[in-house]
């Protein structure tokens, strides 16, 4: 057996082998530390743009179409070209290509929100886009180019660029005839051809890039709770700072029960009766007629506490009366400050009206 001498053993409480807390988990969310795959984002981008204009195609067709008609009707063939004309021509134009084009760009804006909250969540933070210097280190910077997630994206570009080019090169190979023939066609059929070969191509690297970028993301994922790897010392150093030093809190703790203790043992001497087990519980009595309904404890204890009580009590002449079932009973079921319940009003009652006949006496 292996002996570990002090440098080892906070060697191993500084390697960082703990799952991150809860706590770190939000303050590197805090800080825009999140798993994002930007390969998923445009991948799923990329296969819904491709699907929306194959959708929207005669519509978006339609719409130029009667914008170069409209066009050459009302300007090319109109004789007096002015700085008017051209400038509704310009304004015109704008607003017809706005009306064909910002659906487009609609559904882009969402899906590209929406990829972003699919992956982690909704998360607004303003603490990217601060300034710090350690980011334009020289000497970092060189680490990140021969790191190993340098050595990761690299490999990944190159699977992205051959998966893709395989993909649109059997798509090609596919529909060569098509494409050696497309000298043959009017600019319609030629327009048309491309049009659904491209629209092919789109898919199907879409759906390419889209299962790389699951694999990126699965690694994106495993090499974010690697860096947010906690130590020993570290989830200790963690605790301390929320919740405080144990041993501080310990002190704490043993100081507010001493108080408590002492508060409670100035209200003996004020007790009416002291009821006992007689050597294990010890209740302390109070009753005001003019300001309580009903009597209160005003301490209780168990064994060197409740011995503590009842020297206060006969230093004071407080009167001791042994109850054992009664004592155990409000020791258990009452707090202290609080007034005895109802269904003990006839043996506390008995026991006052004993108390005050002895007072009387004396």
């Amino acid at each position: 057996m292996k002996l570990l001498l002090p440098l080892d053993i906070q060697y191993f409480a500084g390697e960082k082998t703990e799952k991150a807390t809860p706590k770190k988990r939000r303050d590197a969310r805090k800080k825009g530390q999140v798993v994002k795959s930007q390969d998923l984002s445009a991948a799923i981008l990329l296969l819904v743009l491709f699907l929306f204009l194959i959708f929207m195609a005669p519509i978006m067709f339609k719409g130029f179409f009667s914008f170069f008609i409209q066009y050459y009707e009302k300007y090319i063939l109109f004789e007096n070209v002015t700085a008017d004309t051209i400038m509704n021509l310009y304004v015109d134009s704008l607003m017809k290509m706005a009306v064909i084009i910002l659906p487009v760009i609609a559904v882009a804006m969402v899906v590209g929100v929406f990829s972003n909250v699919l992956q982690f969540g909704f998360l607004f933070t303003t603490e990217t886009l601060k300034l710090d210097l350690k980011k334009i280190d020289p000497i970092k910077g060189i680490k990140k180019i021969i790191s190993v997630r340098a050595v990761v994206n690299l490999i990944k570009s190159l699977l992205k660029v051959a998966f893709i080019g395989t993909v649109t090169g059997i798509i090609i190979w596919m529909n060569l005839d098509n494409v050696l023939s497309l000298a043959f066609h009017n600019p319609w059929n030629t327009l048309t051809i491309v049009a659904k070969l491209t629209a092919m191509m789109g898919i199907a690297s879409a759906i390419t890039l889209l299962i790389v970028a699951i694999l990126d993301y699965i690694y994106e994922k495993f090499e974010y709770e690697r860096n947010l790897r906690m130590s020993k010392q570290d989830i200790k150093d963690e605790y301390k700072n929320t919740e405080g030093d144990p041993l501080i809190k310990s002190k704490i703790k043993q100081r507010q029960r001493e108080m408590a203790m002492r508060r409670m043992m100035q209200e003996v001497p004020k007790a009416d009766v002291v009821i006992t087990n007689p050597t294990h519980y010890a209740v302390a009595l109070r009753y005001d007629d003019e300001s309580m309904d009903a009597p209160k404890v005003v301490a209780k204890g168990v064994d060197f506490v409740a011995q503590k009580i009842k020297l206060i009590a006969k230093e004071n002449d407080v009167v001791l009366v042994e109850n054992r079932p009664l004592a155990r009973a409000l020791y258990d079921q009452v707090e202290i400050g609080e007034e005895v319940p109802e269904e003990f009003f006839k043996a506390v009652a008995e026991i006052l009206a004993y108390v005050y006949r002895i007072k009387r006496k004396i």
